[in-house]
């Protein structure tokens, strides 16, 4: 999984005096040449680089959006005034000219035609009948991270600050609660060192707490790796207070059901990295890696939750997205058209047996779908 995604303790500095002081200088582990903590340098040196990857994304996102405002329109577009009453889909538009990178929708009957823009620029979004979130880039010095929430009138209802940059969001099926996963670290989920951050709201902004402070489980035994990283919730329809999301540690990915009573991510299979939940709760579709692990190409699959059995999709080439369900036998999701990553479109493909992928929505990126 992919988006536009360590923690390091401070050490008190030993020896006052002459004898402390020695002491610690002659140490190479606690002191640099030039008699800095080493552990302080490298504090430094992770914050730097962050800074920098942070100010690099936002420098290209501007940029992008500068060109592609600038192009002819690659579509038909109009302004929205609210959400519609008739089942639409959500989505991030790709298509150079009027309204590039904005959250738009288009009727569910005809999601190839006009589509119409709600003003407002997201990275990622996601919708429901009454509310719409948003995680955009704030291209200002310091760059931001932001993610709002969107009433039915496209209204701002509550905002927040992101802690990196957005690459995940859903909202559960009744409106209540709202996930987000940012990279605190790194851009990718195949990336060396990357960092997430997921973190479940309710609509009414209380703060459930980052996921990776829950107790990740497994076999009833506890997993303690600091390494891990948490991303890509789903939320289970019927049931207020569950979900299913990915972790990782070591290079291992596991699917879990998190628990927000008892704050709990339990593991319910390996290797299912960014589910989503069938609208029946009863099937996960995921990006199933050729590896096994977090490296190498990714493929659409949809997990049995009662028995367990895997079927791996008739989609050859690599996904890097969080999987939608258009109905109970048919996903969605975006490929970009190049390597710049500038432009993407839509696909859907059926999970029946020998089914081939179709062009859905051409450029655009993140559906929602809303009935």
């Amino acid at each position: 999984m992919s988006g536009r995604p360590q923690q390091v303790r401070a050490v008190r500095q030993e020896g006052k005096g002459d004898g402390g002081g020695r002491a610690a200088a002659a140490d190479p582990r606690l002191r640099s040449a030039a008699g800095v903590p080493r552990r302080i340098v490298a504090l430094l040196a992770v914050t730097l680089l962050a800074l920098a990857a942070a100010g690099a994304y936002a420098a290209a996102a501007f940029q992008e959006a500068r060109n592609s405002q600038a192009a002819v329109p690659a579509v038909q577009v109009a302004a929205a005034g609210a959400l519609p009453a008739e089942p639409f889909v959500m989505f991030r538009n790709t298509a150079a000219g009027q309204g590039y990178g904005e959250a738009a929708f288009a009727p569910l009957a005809n999601p190839s035609g006009e589509r119409f823009l709600s003003g407002r620029a997201c990275d990622r979004v996601y919708a429901t009948r009454e509310l719409v979130s948003c995680l955009s880039t704030q291209n200002m010095i310091p760059t931001r991270f932001e993610a709002s929430i969107l009433g039915p009138a496209l209204q701002p209802l509550q905002g927040w600050e992101l802690g990196g940059i957005p690459s995940r969001t859903r909202i559960s099926p009744d409106g209540a609660l709202v996930a987000s996963t940012v990279f605190v670290a790194g851009h990718s989920y195949a990336s060396a060192g990357f960092s997430t951050e997921t973190v479940i709201r309710g609509a009414d902004g209380t703060v459930h707490g980052n996921l990776e402070t829950f107790a990740l489980m497994s076999g009833g035994t506890r997993i303690k790796a600091t390494d891990r990283n948490i991303w890509g919730v789903t939320f289970v329809p019927g049931a207020p207070n569950a979900f299913y999301a990915t972790a990782s540690s070591q290079g291992s990915i596991w699917l879990v059901r998190g628990d927000l009573v008892e704050r709990t991510l339990t593991v319910v299979a390996s290797g299912v990295e960014c589910p989503s939940i069938s609208p029946d709760g009863k099937r996960i579709a995921f990006k199933k890696s050729d590896s096994g692990t977090l490296v190498g190409d990714r493929r659409p699959a949809v997990l049995d939750l009662a028995t367990g059995n895997v079927t791996v999709l008739g989609e050859q080439r690599n996904l890097d997205d969080q999987i939608e369900w258009l109905d109970g036998n048919t996903i969605l999701y975006g490929l970009p058209r190049d390597d710049t990553g500038l432009d993407s479109d839509i696909w859907s493909l059926s999970t029946r047996p020998g089914a081939t992928p179709e062009l859905f929505i051409e450029h655009a990126w993140s559906p929602a779908v809303v009935r």
